[in-house]
Formats: structure tokens, C-alpha cells, sequence
């Protein structure tokens, strides 16, 4: 896959940004705001055209929504409009670096990306993309590749000394399937090499790589870890997706993917982790959203944590709601207080409200609290607004967003 034109072993020094080259990137604000998402449009059909291996990589069904187009799209005006103050960047760099490793990404795949995107932004704006611009964007993208790099290729060294470590895919074996609720089902992984496995903090995700029957390219998802770490064994939990475009890989993995069978695994990464800040903890999930939150509180309750947790969580009824008993021992043992809410079921507990989650109705550490949220973006959006209403300030406020980054 190599690319003339584009350094693959960029490093932060060998590609240099001029203030010619940042004055120009920055003057091509208005020209990708106006392109907007059909350029990442055209951009996926040219890559998949010209390389369809790729789709062993991207997420297919993302692109059928069309949700990583914006994402794209957004991350590439974003570099643009802060060309001159990369720091901050730094966290959205993070996050994508994180992903970038559960995809196993190397070198040679930002230089195949940037051929595309470059001659992408040609076609497009034929008549402005000068051989200046031209010059400027290879210049801009080759810096932005090397910190991507050189992040990514931290991680995969940090992960490979670890004990239990690796890195690319690993092969597991299914030892346990267990039905969680009417959507969810958990899949327990221990690695064929009979090998240690790598700890991983909660709330992060592993990367896992199937071929679906019938599927010509493999797909790689990202799923939360469920449980504590114990060095053996890793627990993921699937919602059947099936509205919408239907989940290739969550429903091949509930009805084909059985106790025996076989799945590559990637090491643990993610950048969203409960983080002990010595201050009361508040866990707020909406439906599969519980998943890393689950994590969160079986971790809690074996380091017998000392500050008060909260665990707040919405779902349409009983009958979809995951970990319920588990959650229930959990909050009992341990002294937290738990609130429920079932849009579509009356209350058949005193901690169970029907409706839609009120974050007012309850009384929540809003003062000195960290709270962590995961669900559908609508859903942390609306649990945002009610904690920024509420005077929780926004450097206290945590999310994961399933798929393709989306800012609340």
C-alpha cells in the first residue's frame, strides 16, 4: 500500500509547517465548509474504489449511515481552524489514536489515506487547489500522520511490554455465552494460547475481528469491557442491533458465534476510564450503554472504593435491562444508591421511576461529583443539559460515544 509522494516513517521533525503553509491551510476554511460531508463522501468512494482491502478496517455499516463521513469531515475542519494551537487537539488526537490501535493501523496505511484525500480535495476544487494548496495540505497532512504515528506506535509498545500483552490480533475462544436481556448477550474470551492477558482500565474497550458468513471482507468492532479485569479472561456485551441498518456483526455474533468457536481479538484501549479522583462518582447509562459502566462497578466494588457512587440508568422496560440482579447485589453490598427509569413499563420497584431519566428529581453530588455518562447520543445530550442546568461543571462531565466521535 505504499503511496509515492507520502512519507510513511514521519517522525515530528520531518515534516515542517511553514506560516506560508499555515495561512494557507487557513484560508481553505470556507472551501471544505462548503464541500462539507460530500467531500468525505467522495473521498470513502475513491479510497474503497481504489483499495477496496480497506473495508477489512472501516466499519461499512457506519458508512451506509453516513455517520463517519460527518465524523471525518468534522476532524478535518477542526485541524484546519486550529492549525496554529494543536494542543487543542490534543484529546480528540488521543481518542483516535486510541481506536487507530483496536484497528491494528500502521504507517503505511496514513499514506494511502492521504494520497486519497489530497487527490479528493483536486477533484473537488479543481480550480482552487493550486499547486500552493497542494503543497501546503501534503505538508499539513504528513505533520498531522507523524503524531498519529509516533502516539499509536507508543501504545502498541506500551501494550506489548505489559504482561499479557500484544499487539495486532489475537486469537480467543468463546468459554462462555450467557443472555443478559432481551437484546444483550455477554461472550467470554480466553486467549488459545492458554497465555496471561493484558489488564485494561474500566470503561475501555477491546477491538474484535470476524468474517460474518457470507461477508467478502473481515469487520472489526469495538466493544466495551463488562466486567473487572482478572487476567485470564475478557467479557463483552452485544446489543442486537435491528433497527435501522441492521448490525452485521452484533447479530452474526448472537446467533452463529457459540461457546468453542474462535474470534481475533485487539488489546484494550480507550481513552474513556473512570479515573479515582478521590470525589463521589456518578455512573449514568441508557440502554448497551451500561456496558462500561458495569465494568466501572464490579472494578469499584473489588478495590472497595471509599467515596460514594451513584449508578443511574434508563431503559425502555425490565425486559431490556442488563446486569439488573448483578447491579442490585452490587449497590446493596456496597451502600450506592441506584436509580432507575423505564420509559415503557410502570415501576415495579421503589429505585424504578417510569419515564424519561430526571436528573433533578434526584439528589446527586452536583458540586464536587464526576460523572460518566454512555448511551445514544440523544440520550447524553439530554442528561448533559440536565447536569450543566444543574451547575455540574463541564470539566466533570465524562462520555464514550459508540461508533464515530460525535461532540454533545
Amino acid at each position: 500500500m505504499n503511496i509515492t509522494g507520502f512519507t510513511h516513517s514521519v517522525n515530528l521533525g520531518a515534516t515542517m509547517l511553514t506560516d506560508k503553509h499555515i495561512d494557507i491551510i487557513k484560508s481553505t476554511i470556507p472551501l471544505l465548509e462548503n464541500a462539507g460531508s460530500a467531500m468525505t463522501a467522495h473521498f470513502y468512494q475513491r479510497l474503497f474504489a481504489h483499495n477496496p482491502e480497506l473495508q477489512d478496517i472501516f466499519n461499512m455499516s457506519n458508512q451506509h449511515t453516513g455517520r463517519q463521513q460527518v465524523a471525518l469531515f468534522e476532524a478535518i475542519a477542526a485541524y484546519a481552524k486550529n492549525i496554529e494551537n494543536l494542543s487543542a487537539l490534543t484529546t480528540a488526537v488521543e481518542r483516535i489514536a486510541q481506536k487507530h490501535t483496536s484497528f491494528n493501523i500502521q504507517p503505511d496505511h496514513y499514506g494511502v489515506v492521504g494520497h486519497h484525500l489530497i487527490e479528493t480535495l483536486r477533484e473537488l476544487a479543481t480550480d482552487a487547489f493550486t499547486t500552493e494548496v497542494e503543497e501546503a495540505w501534503i505538508q499539513a497532512y504528513q505533520f498531522l500522520a507523524g503524531i498519529f504515528i509516533n502516539r499509536e506506535s507508543e501504545l502498541y509498545q506500551q501494550r506489548s511490554a505489559e504482561v499479557g500483552g500484544w499487539q495486532g490480533a489475537r486469537a480467543f475462544k468463546v468459554i462462555d455465552k450467557v443472555i443478559e436481556s432481551d437484546l444483550v448477550k455477554s461472550f467470554i474470551f480466553a486467549p488459545v494460547d492458554q497465555q496471561a492477558v493484558i489488564g485494561f482500565t474500566p470503561g475501555q474497550y477491546l477491538g474484535l475481528e470476524v468474517q460474518p458468513t457470507g461477508n467478502d471482507y473481515k469487520e472489526i468492532r469495538q466493544y466495551s469491557l463488562s466486567d473487572k479485569p482478572n487476567g485470564k479472561s475478557y467479557r463483552i456485551s452485544v446489543k442486537r442491533e435491528q433497527l435501522g441498518v441492521p448490525g452485521k456483526v452484533s447479530n452474526y455474533l448472537h446467533d452463529a458465534v457459540n461457546i468453542g468457536d474462535e474470534v481475533k481479538l485487539y488489546a484494550p484501549a480507550g481513552d474513556f476510564f473512570f479515573v479515582n479522583r478521590q470525589t463521589p462518582t456518578v455512573l449514568i447509562s441508557a440502554g448497551v450503554g451500561i456496558t462500561p459502566m458495569q465494568g466501572m462497578l464490579e472494578t469499584l466494588a473489588d478495590n472497595n472504593h471509599n467515596q460514594p457512587v451513584h449508578f443511574l440508568h434508563a431503559c425502555e422496560g425490565s425486559e431490556q435491562h442488563s446486569f439488573s440482579k448483578r447491579t442490585g447485589e452490587l449497590v446493596k453490598q456496597n451502600n450506592w444508591q441506584q436509580n432507575v427509569w423505564y420509559r415503557n413499563e410502570d415501576a415495579p420497584q421503589e429505585h424504578i421511576t417510569h419515564g424519561m431519566i430526571d436528573l433533578a428529581s434526584i439528589d446527586l453530588p452536583t458540586d464536587n461529583g464526576n460523572f460518566y455518562l454512555c448511551g445514544p447520543i440523544g440520550f447524553m445530550q439530554f442528561a448533559k443539559q440536565q447536569l450543566l442546568k444543574l451547575g455540574v461543571g463541564e470539566s466533570n462531565i465524562h462520555y464514550e460515544v459508540f461508533g464515530p466521535h460525535a461532540t454533545l
